[in-house]
């Protein structure tokens, strides 16, 4: 078989299609001529020109054989052709009922996959991933405009969640800032961003001086605690800034956090990656 399962269906069908108008024609137009070529060659492109299907097409008879004085009197054959066209008609439907019914069906192609599998919409927690992961690229990129014209400078913890959630916008509709979590030890505090349809919360962090590994992690312990009691959050999103690398064991932290038995999702990263 060249031609695959449904490409031949369709061939078939648009020629079948053409019949309609063949009736207006007789077996010695132009027009009908072309037709029975067209369709010839189609057929033996999904059969093979040897095969039982091509071989009875071209016998089908659109003319009656008349003897000579039937010639000398003008004998029409229009019942012939159109019993003709009848018959191509229906044989034709038959080759689509045998592709359609017997034929397996073509494996789909790794790029038609591959073009399928980029247009699923990706989890939520991977848009954040993304957006943190490249968050110091364009926190620098920021600093270097035209003409040293003024720009936002990621200095502290409040720069990082200004600029964060501009970010978060390219994803998400409904983020809220700084809702109120439940009380915890004694207090209650606030989260940085709810994202209220996903039910993700994002905490941010920023090392600054006093606020080493050792305070991280511990910080990250209570907010873990703290956000199980939140009734819309089923996730949380750690996302820690360090662009002058001071905590020396990033991935450490992140391995020993991001993992299950907290009774609540949580995912922990620390960028810029390779500090």
């Amino acid at each position: 078989m060249s031609l695959g399962k449904k490409e031949a269906v369709e061939k078939l069908k648009r020629q079948q299609s053409f019949i309609d108008d063949m009736l207006c024609e007789n077996h010695e137009s132009p027009k009908f001529k072309k037709w029975q070529r067209d369709t010839g060659v189609a057929i033996k492109k999904i059969f093979g020109d040897e095969r039982e299907q091509y071989l009875r097409f071209i016998n089908i008879r659109y003319r009656r054989v008349t003897s000579w004085v039937e010639a000398r009197r003008g004998v029409s054959h229009t019942g012939q052709y159109q019993k003709g066209l009848e018959e191509a008609r229906n044989l034709l439907q038959s080759f689509i009922n045998e592709i359609e019914e017997y034929w397996q069906d073509e494996p789909t192609a790794p790029e038609e996959e591959e073009s399928k599998e980029k247009l699923k919409p990706l989890e939520p927690v991977v848009y954040i991933e993304k957006i943190c992961t490249r968050f110091h690229l364009i926190a620098r990129q920021l600093r270097q405009r035209y003409k040293n014209r003024q720009t936002l400078s990621v200095e502290d913890e409040y720069d990082v969640q200004d600029l964060l959630y501009a970010l978060l916008t390219l994803y998400f509709d409904d983020i809220s800032p700084e809702e109120w979590t439940p009380s915890y030890a004694g207090g209650s505090s606030r989260m940085d961003f709810l994202l209220k349809k996903e039910q993700i919360v994002v905490e941010i962090k920023k090392t600054r001086k006093g606020l080493g590994a050792k305070e991280l992690g511990d910080q990250l312990l209570i907010d873990i605690q703290k956000y199980k009691q939140h009734p819309d959050c089923s996730k949380l999103f750690c996302f820690v800034y360090d662009p002058e690398g001071k905590i020396s064991n990033p991935r450490g932290i992140e391995n020993d956090l991001n993992k299950t038995g907290w009774g609540l999702p949580v995912k922990v990263l620390i960028t810029p990656i390779g500090l």
